[in-house]
């Protein structure tokens, strides 16, 4: 009786989680008025902006958009993976991708993720070169996202080796 009190115990408290994803959620409130304000300040720069600048400016909205994107991934594969699956027939206009990314496809997702959002800040550092950024912080960029870079190959690299152990176990 006392373990199916523990393992009723544990299997509940996944439900803990919820509140994390719905913490999540309102983030990315948060990250739509950062995204807001900062489209309004490259609209207002893009007319007298050079071309460096406009890049700059797109740079930063995508750098917000995929952000946005990896709180989404997170919290949809989290709460499926984690919490409660989630019956798709109940929501047909739902991406596909929502019910079927497992831990091993959401690892990969924010790694790619942080990938991205590391080379878009070097990219910018790149192009502000002249005016801020000193030889010690572009190296330091550089070093992090090649980190980034080598962390992603990595993990790939494992999740091949775990998937291919799994298929050599179901072979024998």
């Amino acid at each position: 009786m006392l373990a199916r009190i523990v393992e009723r115990l544990i299997s509940q408290s996944r439900w803990l989680m919820a509140p994390f994803y719905i913490g999540l959620i309102l983030s990315l409130f948060v990250l739509l008025l950062a995204f807001g304000r900062e489209f309004v300040h490259f609209v207002q720069r893009a007319l007298i902006a050079d071309e460096g600048e406009v890049i700059l400016g797109v740079l930063a909205l995508i750098d917000l958009t995929l952000v946005a994107s990896l709180v989404l991934i997170v919290v949809f594969s989290g709460y499926e993976n984690f919490v409660s699956k989630v019956d798709p027939e109940k929501h047909p206009d739902w991406p596909e991708w929502m019910t079927k990314v497992d831990f091993s496809g959401l690892k990969q997702k924010i790694m790619a993720s942080i990938v991205a959002i590391s080379a878009i800040q070097v990219l910018k550092a790149f192009m502000n070169l002249d005016q801020k950024f000193d030889q010690t912080t572009l190296m330091w960029l550089v070093g992090t996202h090649l980190v980034f870079v080598v962390s992603a190959l990595l993990l790939s690299w494992s999740d091949a080796l775990s998937a291919k152990s799994k298929s050599d176990e179901g072979s024998h």
